[in-house]
């Protein structure tokens, strides 16, 4: 086999010892630097640290949970992308995992923990049951899209953990394309609002208040 030399990074080793004394100056300078330095906006920047970072909740299911505890082991090394630090409070937490199937019981806590995550936070529907009850599909079983917005559905029953590997990247993908996007946005539910925009504009405290019966600017027959 044929050892050739690289010249090119020989020059480049040369200009950077030059650099490093300060011996190159002019046209020299401003090409070294252009070459080397990348500029961005601090929006970009924390956005890329967004979508390399992501902190998992520790919260699982069902069957589904032993195949997400896989994606951290040494054949699949999930900290390739920054999503193996699995947190113990969703108040440390950007992701959550549905990792099971979802009683009616099971519902409303799951919804708690996901309210008490951090913003902007993301939620992944792994497996056929969490995703639309899958064999357990009887009066007990919810699907989670039904009361929390999904981002993410992984099937299978079980999905492997590459499948969730596979999703987890689709997720980097999507926050990393639009990572400003609420859940209303990355759901079309634009216009689906619970509160008339002409009250709004009035009182916007009404918006924060489209549960409460009878509230401001509410629209239907509790208005």
């Amino acid at each position: 086999m044929e050892i050739t030399r690289d010249r090119d990074f020989r020059s480049r080793q040369l200009a950077a010892r030059q650099m490093l004394k300060g011996e190159l100056e002019g046209p020299d300078l401003d090409a070294y630097v252009e070459e080397r330095v990348w500029t961005t906006t601090l929006d970009k920047a924390a956005n890329w640290a967004r979508g390399n970072a992501f902190m998992p909740a520790t919260f699982g299911l069902a069957c589904c949970a032993i195949e997400m505890m896989a994606v951290v082991n040494a054949r699949m090394d999930i900290a390739r992308f920054g999503f193996e630090a699995f947190r113990a409070s969703p108040r440390q937490a950007d992701v959550i995992i549905l990792s099971g199937r979802i009683s009616i019981k099971m519902a409303p806590v799951v919804r708690r923990v996901y309210d008490q995550m951090l913003e902007p936070k993301w939620v992944i529907a792994m497996g056929a049951c969490s995703s639309s009850t899958g064999v357990f599909n009887n009066y007990a079983i919810v699907p989670a899209d039904k009361f929390m917005p999904v981002d993410l559905h992984v099937p299978g029953c079980p999905p492997r953990p590459e499948s969730l590997v596979y999703g987890i990247l689709k997720l980097r993908a999507m926050v990393l394309a639009r990572p400003d996007h609420d859940w209303r946005t990355r759901y079309g539910g634009r216009g689906t609002e619970e509160f008339a925009e002409s009250e709004l504009a009035l009182d916007p405290a009404a918006a924060h208040a489209d549960n409460v019966t009878g509230a401001s600017g509410r629209m239907g027959p509790s208005a």
